[in-house]
C-alpha cells in the first residue's frame, strides 16, 4: 500500500514544470523590481565611479546625525513594542477568550488602525495633539512620546489578533488547576498562562517591532527631522542632499536592524503555528464576567484596561479626525469635503482631491490583483512539504527572500525604481504602472502571510488520499487547496488593496504630478499654510481612512476560521 501511495504521489515531469513556473515566475518578479532596483541603489552608494569605495561607511558612521538617527530608531521602535505589548494582552484575553455581546464589532473595529494609512493616522494624531487640539495641554506634539503614541495605535491589532488566536484555544484546565492549588489569579497568569503564550508574545513583538523600524508616514508627519527615523534620513538624505552614499549606508544598517528582526519573527512564528497546531481547533471562550459576589468579576481589570485603549487610544484620534473634517471657518458643515473638488488655497495641488482618489484606488485595484497573483504563488509553493531535507531548505530560503520588502526602506525601493526603470525594455518612469508595481512589491509579503497558514492547515493526508483515488496534480489543487486558498484570498485581497491604497513611501517618489495619489496629496495639504488647506487634509483623510475602513470590513466578513492572525 505504502509503494502504491509513493507510486500514485510522485510528481509528472509536467507536474514539477508546473511547480518550477510557480516559483520561477514570483521570483522573476522580486528579482526585477525589488532586488534590482535595491541593489542599484546601494551600488551608486558604494560603487561612485564604478569602483569599490567602502570609505563611505565610515564617514556615515563617525556623524553624530547618525548615531542619533540609530538611537531614535531603535528607542522608539523598543517602546512601541513594550507599550503594544503591554496594553495589547488584556485587549487579547478580552476579545479572543472572552464572549460577550457585540464582540465580532469591536474585533473589526480594533483591525481598522492597522491597516489605516501612515499618513492618516499621522494626521489623525496630530489634530489631536496640536496646540488648539482637545489634548494639546499635554505638550506633547511633535515628540517621541506621541510618535510612540501613533506607532502603538497603529500595531495595537496585530498584538490582540497573534496573541488572542492562540489564548482562545488554549485549555483552561491547566489554570483553573494552579488556582485550585492556592496560586493567586497573577500567579497563575504568570506562571501556567503567559509561558503557553510566549510563542505568540515574541512572534507579535518581532513584528511590531519590525513595523515600527520601517515606519516612514507616521514618523514623518507626527515627529519631523527632530524625532526621525533610518527610513525617514534614507529619504532626507535622497532628497534634499542627494547623498546616495549616506542613503546606501543607511539603507544597509536598516537591513540589517530589521534583518535581525526578521529572523527573531521567523523563528518565533514557526513556534508559533506549531503552538497552534497543538490546540484544539475549537474555542474554549468563556463568558465576560465583570462583576462577581459583592465586588468586581475576574475579567473587570482587563476589561477596564480594554475599554481605556479602545475609547483613548483608537475612538479619539479617528473621532476627533472626523470632527475636525467637519469644522470650517464659517463654522460646522461639509465645506472642507466640498474644497475636495477645487485645488485648495491658493493652488497648493495640481489635482483636486477626488482626482487623487480615483488614482489611487486605479492604481490600488492594479497593485491588488498583481500582489494577489504573485503572492498566491509564493504561498502555494511555500505550502508544500517535501520529503528531502534540501527540499525543506529551499523552501524555507524562499519564504525568508519574499518578507525582505518589510525590511528595505520603500524610499529606498522607490528610488531604485526611478534609477533603474528608465530604459528600454523597462523603461517605467513615464508609465502608469510603476506605482502599482512598487505598491505591489510592499504588499506581497502580507498576501503570503495571509495566505500561508490557510494553506499549511490542510492535512497532508487530504491531498494523498485524493492522488491515490487517482486524482492529477492539477484536480488534487483544485479540490483540496482550492477551497482553502479561496477562504484566505477575502482576507488577502483586503490587505493587499489596503496596503496599497495608503502606501506612501515608495508612491511619493514615482507618482506624477499631474496624477498623484490621495496620501501624496493629503502630506501636500499638511505641509501648505492656511486653514483651508488643513481642513481639506482633515476631509481627504476622513475619505481615505472610510475607503480603507471598508475593504477591511468587507474583507473580515469573507475571511476564514484560520485568518485570525497576520
Amino acid at each position: 500500500m505504502d509503494r502504491d501511495r509513493r507510486r500514485l504521489t510522485r510528481r509528472s515531469p509536467a507536474g514539477a514544470l508546473a511547480w518550477v513556473l510557480a516559483a520561477g515566475v514570483p521570483l522573476a518578479f522580486l528579482s526585477v523590481f525589488f532586488l534590482w532596483p535595491v541593489a542599484t541603489m546601494v551600488a551608486r552608494g558604494f560603487l561612485p565611479d564604478g569602483v569599490l569605495d567602502l570609505g563611505g561607511i565610515s564617514e556615515v558612521l563617525s556623524r553624530r546625525r547618525t548615531w542619533r538617527v540609530i538611537g531614535i530608531t531603535v528607542g522608539q521602535s523598543l517602546t512601541a513594542t513594550a507599550v503594544a505589548l503591554l496594553l495589547g494582552l488584556p485587549g487579547a484575553y478580552v476579545l479572543y477568550r472572552c464572549r460577550f455581546r457585540g464582540r465580532r464589532l469591536v474585533r473589526g473595529f480594533v483591525t481598522v488602525p492597522f491597516v489605516l494609512p501612515t499618513v492618516v493616522v499621522g494626521v489623525a494624531f496630530r489634530s489631536l495633539l496640536v496646540e488648539t487640539g482637545p489634548l494639546g495641554f499635554l505638550g506633547i506634539d511633535g515628540t517621541f512620546a506621541a510618535v510612540v503614541a501613533a506607532l502603538v495605535f497603529f500595531n495595537y491589532a496585530l498584538v490582540v489578533r497573534t496573541v488572542g488566536a492562540l489564548w482562545e484555544r488554549l485549555d483552561p484546565r491547566a489554570e483553573e488547576a494552579a488556582r485550585s492549588l492556592g496560586a493567586s489569579p497573577w500567579r497563575a497568569f504568570r506562571t501556567v498562562t503567559l509561558p503557553a503564550l510566549a510563542p505568540a508574545v515574541v512572534s507579535a513583538g518581532a513584528v511590531v517591532f519590525l513595523f515600527c523600524a520601517t515606519s516612514f508616514g507616521v514618523v514623518l508627519t507626527m515627529g519631523g527631522l527632530r524625532y526621525g527615523t533610518i527610513e525617514t534620513e534614507v529619504w532626507v538624505q535622497t532628497t534634499q542632499f542627494l547623498d546616495l552614499r549616506a542613503a546606501a549606508v543607511l539603507s544597509v544598517l536598516q537591513l540589517v536592524v530589521v534583518g535581525a528582526a526578521l529572523l527573531l519573527a521567523s523563528r518565533a512564528r514557526r513556534r508559533y503555528d506549531h503552538s497552534l497546531h497543538l490546540r484544539a481547533d475549537r474555542s474554549a471562550t468563556r463568558p465576560l464576567r465583570l462583576r462577581g459576589p459583592g465586588r468586581p468579576g475576574p475579567d473587570a481589570a482587563a476589561a477596564a484596561v480594554t475599554a481605556v485603549v479602545v475609547l483613548g487610544l483608537l475612538v479619539l484620534p479617528l473621532a476627533h479626525l472626523l470632527a475636525g473634517s467637519l469644522r470650517t471657518p464659517e463654522g460646522w458643515g461639509l465645506g472642507n469635503f466640498r474644497r475636495l473638488s477645487t485645488t485648495g488655497g491658493t493652488n497648493a495641488l495640481t489635482v483636486t482631491a477626488w482626482e487623487a482618489a480615483l488614482n489611487s484606488l486605479r492604481a490600488a485595484v492594479d497593485a491588488t490583483v498583481i500582489a494577489v497573483i504573485v503572492g498566491t504563488l509564493v504561498a502555494l509553493v511555500v505550502s508544500r512539504r517535501p520529503r528531502s531535507p534540501g527540499g525543506r531548505r529551499a523552501l524555507g530560503v524562499l519564504d525568508a527572500v519574499f518578507m525582505l520588502p518589510l525590511g528595505v526602506s520603500a524610499v529606498t525601493v522607490g528610488f531604485g525604481f526611478l534609477i533603474t526603470l528608465d530604459s528600454p525594455p523597462l523603461d517605467l518612469r513615464g508609465s502608469a504602472l510603476i506605482v502599482p508595481i512598487a505598491q505591489a512589491v510592499v504588499a506581497v509579503p502580507l498576501v503570503v502571510r495571509t495566505v500561508l497558514p490557510v494553506l499549511r492547515a490542510i492535512d497532508p493526508r487530504l491531498r494523498e488520499a485524493a492522488a491515490v483515488l487517482g486524482a492529477s496534480p492539477w484536480r488534487v489543487l483544485a479540490t483540496v487547496d482550492g477551497p482553502f486558498l479561496v477562504r484566505g484570498l477575502g482576507l488577502a485581497v483586503g490587505f493587499a488593496f489596503a496596503v496599497s491604497l495608503g502606501e506612501f513611501g515608495a508612491t511619493s517618489f514615482l507618482s506624477r504630478p499631474e496624477s498623484p495619489t490621495l496620501p501624496v496629496v493629503i502630506f501636500r495639504l499638511i505641509g501648505r499654510p492656511g486653514a483651508e488647506n488643513y481642513g481639506m487634509a482633515l476631509a481627504a483623510s476622513v475619505v481615505l481612512a472610510t475607503l480603507t475602513a471598508g475593504v477591511m470590513m468587507l474583507a473580515e466578513r469573507l475571511r476564514g476560521d484560520r485568518m485570525g492572525t497576520w
